[in-house]
């Protein structure tokens, strides 16, 4: 049984329009739901073997945060350029290279491509993966290179929206 945890990086700010969309950093909100999704990961025991994130400076932001709430070693999280702007064959690439030995991974990016992947890994209509939430996908296979559309199954979908208000 593998385990992949898709993770949209918290809200970011659009204070500074001079930034490029790969420096924005996380707005207020987004620093609130990072910490609650965490404490939440937490709480129902949820730990990675390994946590691949987006180079982007709010998906990184998110991964530490995250990385911080569930005491995971930060030098074991991988940066990895194409979960920025990457398309659902380099999403699945990364999947089927990741060791065997892993049991639960966590892929900590950015829409649109976060949602295409999770919905064609589930064959689930998921529509739109908000910021900061998680959707797990269990697959019954020994190896991540097995993993194909449809042949996963949704165990949760989990967002702050659920539980807090703006």
């Amino acid at each position: 049984m593998k385990k992949i945890y898709f993770i949209r990086h918290a809200k970011s700010s659009w204070k500074d329009e001079t930034l490029d969309d790969f420096e924005r950093p996380l707005n207020g909100r987004g620093k609130r739901d990072v910490a609650f999704m965490g404490k939440r990961l937490k709480m129902f025991g949820v730990m990675p073997d390994i946590i691949y994130t987006s180079p982007a400076k709010r998906a990184e932001k998110t991964t530490k945060e995250i990385a911080k709430e569930i005491d995971y070693d930060k030098k074991k999280i991988k940066s990895i350029d194409t979960l920025y702007e990457g398309s659902y064959e380099s999403y699945l690439e990364l999947i089927h290279s990741t060791d065997d030995k892993h049991a639960a991974i966590f892929i900590i990016a950015h829409n649109p491509t976060i949602t295409e992947v999770g919905e064609r890994l589930s064959g689930a209509i998921l529509s739109n993966i908000p910021t900061c939430a998680i959707v797990c996908i269990s697959f019954d296979v020994e190896s991540f290179k097995e993993i194909t559309e449809e042949s996963g199954h949704i165990l949760f979908f989990d967002y702050p929206k659920k539980h807090l208000k703006d």
